[in-house]
């Protein structure tokens, strides 16, 4: 065991025994404090808590993962994420706070006065929440494995084995209360690597003023952008500021998809229903939005500063092959085999980086190979494939090691990136257990169940949802921002509809709510399964998932907004030929927009 994995858990080793603690300190004794913490939150504390909530595996590990390889078009997921959760503070928040139920599909229940619709709902979140948390078991494995330097299965069972405990224990009050701890570790893990990062390449503290700043190339300032845009044109890949690797169609309906799909997330809207009244549930979303932005505002200098580094890990001066891609024809052009960074052969023994010598020249190559000028290009010269398969979900992590920062800052990280899947698992894993055990056992088939058979419900179901995503996460349809997009469409087809018309539109009836939200969940997770495998084993797709094989062109991750104006069709068309919803309905729907002084 080295100095670094002796650093490593001993810093994530203190962050768990806080974790733990505050569990065991913070126990839950009735529903009441298991599902909303009792109704007594701090707006303050609940946005830092919410943030961690809303801020996954997805936020700290892939997202700059993501937009250090897609370069501008990994701009998409940012103003998704960001843009949906000012949706969710504007129109649902308060409103949903001021009925004052536990979850939504208590409220969709209530508002549509049907326990099918409630059940209906509880599908929907089941669907949206399991995609979801698998994308966080792999974010959890792949934090584990790096800090332990062991395969993904066994650093994922470990995560499994963490969230278990203090989120089954703690319920709503202890997760809250681990969430603001486990913000500040993230925070503190994403923004100070960055910090010293921005500092080395650009001289400049401030990561999100470094990333429009200039490094010294080719014995000149040249902008970081563009130093990336020619770089990486050269070895065939396309430029690092122009729009790539989805048209614009896609990235218009993918980032629709996640706005909405923001919006409708119950894990997320749940945090509202924590705070005392309707006016903290309005100061509370500001704050989150505050703390958000923290980190959104650094991950794209985070991702663009990763690619540039890692560019100059494997070619040995990348300014000698701009405009000149003979260059990289040169013997000492790439890095030499054997001369691996300490950072390559860590994560090689993780699984989740790959490295060969194909044509055994002893120097690694690293290039588009589906690029047909590129491929054209290294037949010529004798190479035989790109010698490097990074995973995306490790960037973040593997940085400040690239960077070649201190121990301390490489163990700090790895403690934020357990932090953020933890966080957002917990958050799920109790939307999850709420669903099952207050709605669909107390609120439809037992209505009769004690609290505390209640609350074992609550936690045997949390436990079968830890397994179930816990496999899946070793088998994942995809990285883990891509499951987690596929889970914000399924919300945004199934769950924000219904929300938006169960507040804005009062002659919205109970058929309409049913059909809207079974067009736009079946809908979408027909075509999510037709690509990805139905219920995500890959062997069970019908088509490969592949540009010329979508549906007018539109990836998985962009469906969530078709399927949302299928819902809201569904839902108006089939409410204007069945009768209105009572008079009290409709009046409790003009109610809940009434504005008050609280």
């Amino acid at each position: 065991m080295d100095a670094q994995q002796i650093m490593n858990l001993s810093v994530v080793g203190l962050t768990f025994a806080l974790y733990i603690g505050i569990a065991i300190w913070a126990r839950t004794g009735s529903t009441a404090e298991f599902y909303v913490a009792g109704k007594g939150v701090n707006p303050v504390a609940n946005g830092m808590a919410t943030a961690a909530d809303w801020m996954s595996a997805a936020s700290f590990i892939s997202m700059a993962g993501l937009i250090a390889f897609l370069g501008y078009s990994g701009g998409a997921y940012l103003m998704g994420w960001t843009g949906g959760y000012v949706l969710m503070a504007l129109l649902l928040a308060p409103y949903l706070r001021k009925f004052g139920k536990f979850t939504v599909p208590e409220f969709i229940g209530d508002r549509f006065y049907s326990n099918a619709a409630r059940v209906i709902a509880v599908i929907a979140l089941l669907a949206m929440s399991i995609t979801y948390v698998i994308g966080q078991m792999r974010g959890v494995g792949i934090a584990f494995s790096n800090i332990l330097e062991v395969p993904l299965w066994i650093g994922l069972v470990s995560g499994m084995a963490v969230v278990f405990i203090y989120a089954v224990f703690g319920g709503m009050k202890g997760i809250t209360y681990t969430q603001i701890a486990q913000y500040v570790v993230m925070i503190f893990a994403y923004t100070v690597p960055a910090v010293f990062i921005s500092l080395t390449i650009t001289g400049v503290p401030i990561p999100q003023i470094g990333l429009g700043s200039t490094t010294e190339a080719a014995g000149e300032s040249v902008h970081i952008i563009q130093a990336l845009d020619r770089t990486l044109v050269e070895i065939g890949f396309a430029p690092y500021s122009e729009l790539a690797n989805m048209s614009m169609l896609n990235m218009f309906m993918l980032t629709l998809s996640l706005m909405i799909g923001t919006a409708g997330l119950p894990h997320v809207i749940i945090r509202f229903f924590t705070v005392p009244r309707m006016r903290d549930a309005r100061r509370s979303a500001g704050w989150a939005l505050f703390f958000i932005a923290i980190l959104y505002t650094t991950a794209p200098a985070v991702g663009a500063m990763a690619m540039w580094n890692m560019l100059n890990t494997t070619i040995e001066d990348p300014t000698e092959v701009w405009d000149n891609r003979e260059a990289l024809a040169e013997p000492d052009a790439w890095m030499a085999y054997d001369e691996q960074p300490g950072w390559m052969e860590h994560w090689a023994g993780t699984g989740l980086l790959d490295i060969e010598d194909k044509n055994e020249d002893g120097h690694l190559q690293y290039y588009n190979e589906d690029d047909e000028e590129m491929a054209r290009f290294a037949e010529e010269h004798g190479w035989e494939g790109s010698e490097l398969d990074i995973d995306r979900d490790i960037i973040v992590l593997a940085n400040p090691q690239i960077a070649n920062l201190n121990p301390i800052v490489v163990a700090l990280v790895a403690a934020g990136g357990i932090a953020a899947a933890l966080s957002t698992a917990a958050g799920l894993l109790l939307a999850i257990s709420s669903a099952v055990s207050h709605d669909l056992l107390k609120g439809v088939f037992m209505p009769r169940i004690t609290e505390k058979q209640e609350m074992l419900a609550a936690r045997i179901s949390m436990a079968v949802a830890i397994l179930f995503a816990g496999y899946l996460g070793l088998n994942p349809p995809g990285f883990a921002a891509e499951v987690v997009a596929l889970a914000f469409g399924l919300a945004a087809a199934s769950l924000f509809p219904t929300l938006m018309m169960g507040i804005f539109m009062a002659k919205m009836n109970k058929q309409g709510a049913i059909a809207g939200m079974l067009v736009g969940l079946f809908s979408t997770l027909l075509y999510i399964f037709i690509y990805k495998g139905f219920f995500f084993f890959p062997e069970t797709a019908l088509l490969p998932d592949e540009e010329a094989y979508w549906l007018f062109g539109l990836n998985t991750t962009s469906f969530g907004a078709v399927g949302a104006v299928l819902n809201f069709i569904a839902a108006y068309v089939v409410s204007k030929l069945t009768a209105p919803p009572p008079k009290e309905i409709q009046q409790l729907v003009e109610n809940i927009r009434v504005p008050k002084a609280d």
